[in-house]
């Protein structure tokens, strides 16, 4: 039997459907006020309900909604570890962590994104490895799994005995991710089963000059010269994609979705309520996406705002990928991840990606 500890962050990815770009501080609350729901706890159960290795687990989970809600929900036997005396924050994680370390658990899972994955680094270092779930606004960090079905491989894999490796923990500014700036540095590290197909890359620095912007300027009028009329198109985040704003002469917010119709802005920094209501007025609607912080994902981090209902209403065949070649050569397939196994399904397969007027590379999305 090893011993498996869980935490989750219970708040943890709830600003993202609604535009705040995380939930530190005070805007846990604020997400509250503008209808969000929490995140986390489908994620932790997704996780929990594809362990194939139950029988060869004991688990310890911390109490209430950062654990022990979801094992009950998931029908597993488990022990509680650590008290909640409130609402819990980053320093019940961090306590919490080093209770199960004194109860000799042998790996932590955790969900939440990566102000957890800090919180977590200064509870435990490398003392044991960890699985992260991925639930939160902000995942660049390089421990994630790709999904939640990604992590419940990556247990089993532990489980049978692979070797773990140290992946990286980015400390990312959420005030000056807000204001359209990714500041990342290197915090820490984290030890991880060793199995990459199942994790994702971490943080890329996009690149704004030379050769990067002009391709970046050919892929904008590739778009443009596409776009018809009386069609709404939701510009996600991004520098390829800001690329398009430039070329229309209209102002682009980098990590929002913004909206254009006949070549004019007709929405800024857009949450998914904005988003369903411009859908309302406009018969025909087009997405355009880049796959965002060097991990090939193109739906599930950083444009939240594109939630499942969102989605849905748009359809595949209204999708636009744009890519920059160079980052392309770099990924073997890109990735969606946005909590509905069903949609995410649906949208997998192959899919052409603009690279240039009249250049495109066809990708496989899983």
């Amino acid at each position: 039997m090893r011993t498996i500890g869980l935490i989750v962050n219970p708040v943890a990815g709830m600003g993202g459907s609604v535009g705040l770009k995380g939930t530190d501080g005070e805007m846990h609350a604020k997400a509250l006020a503008l209808g969000a729901e929490p995140v986390s706890p489908a994620r932790a159960r997704e996780f929990l309900s594809h362990i194939s290795c139950r029988d060869a687990i004991r688990l310890l989970v911390a109490p209430g909604p950062m654990g022990a809600d979801h094992a009950d929900a998931a029908g597993l036997v488990y022990d509680t570890v650590g008290t909640l005396t409130g609402e819990p924050t980053g320093k019940d994680t961090i306590a919490i962590a080093r209770e199960m370390l004194d109860e000799g658990v042998e790996l932590i899972a955790f969900a939440g994104g990566d102000g957890t994955a800090r919180d977590i680094a200064d509870a435990i270092g490398l003392r044991v490895p960890v699985i992260a779930i991925p639930a939160g606004v902000k995942v660049y960090s390089s421990v994630f799994a790709y999904n939640p079905r990604a992590a419940a491989e990556l247990l089993d894999a532990f489980v049978d005995g692979a070797d773990v490796s140290e992946e990286e923990v980015l400390d990312i500014d959420e005030d000056a991710f807000r204001a359209g700036i990714v500041n990342s540095r290197h915090y820490g590290f984290l030890l991880v089963p060793q199995a990459k197909e199942l994790l994702q890359a971490g943080k890329e620095v996009s690149g704004t000059t030379g050769s990067t912007a002009e391709a970046k300027r050919e892929i904008a009028e590739a778009v443009i010269e596409e776009m018809a009329p009386k069609t709404l198109y939701l510009l996600g985040p991004g520098t390829t994609v800001r690329a398009i704003a430039d070329e229309l002469g209209i102002e682009k917010t980098l990590l929002g979705v913004d909206a254009v119709a006949d070549r004019q802005l007709v929405g800024s920094d857009l949450n998914e309520r904005a988003i369903l209501e411009l859908l309302d007025r406009h018969a025909e609607a087009v997405i355009v996406v880049t796959p965002l912080g060097g991990n090939g994902f193109i739906f599930g981090r950083g444009n939240k705002q594109f939630s499942p209902k969102v989605l849905r209403r748009i359809g595949r065949e209204n999708i636009i990928v744009i890519g920059d070649r160079g980052k392309l050569t770099r990924l073997s397939s890109l990735h969606i991840d946005t909590g509905d196994a069903e949609l995410d399904e649906s949208l997998s397969g192959y899919m052409d990606v603009i690279i240039g007027r009249n250049h495109s590379k066809m990708m496989r999305v899983k």
